[in-house]
């Protein structure tokens, strides 16, 4: 399954806003640190909520992706900072 143009651009925008977001929570940094902290963020959140069995009761999808990328860049962030 290869994954088209519009799926990057989609995935790179969630991860995007997700760094913006976690970034307002937990004081951030620059373009390339929002969408580095929300990429990571969207597997690492994707991976908790199927993990632990969080389902939000949301009907859109593309919202749950951000609030799950959001999740996920700010643990993100936070352990970044405890290890530097």
């Amino acid at each position: 399954m290869s994954i088209t143009t519009e799926g990057w651009v989609v995935f790179l925008l969630i991860g995007l806003v997700a760094g913006f977001l976690a970034s307002l929570v937990v004081g951030g940094g620059g373009l390339i640190s929002c969408l580095v902290s929300g990429v990571i963020g969207a597997f690492v959140g994707g991976f908790l909520f199927h993990w632990f069995g969080i389902s939000l009761g949301i009907q859109n999808a593309l919202v749950v992706e951000i609030i799950h990328a959001t999740v996920g860049a700010i643990i993100v962030v936070l352990l970044a900072r405890l290890i530097a």
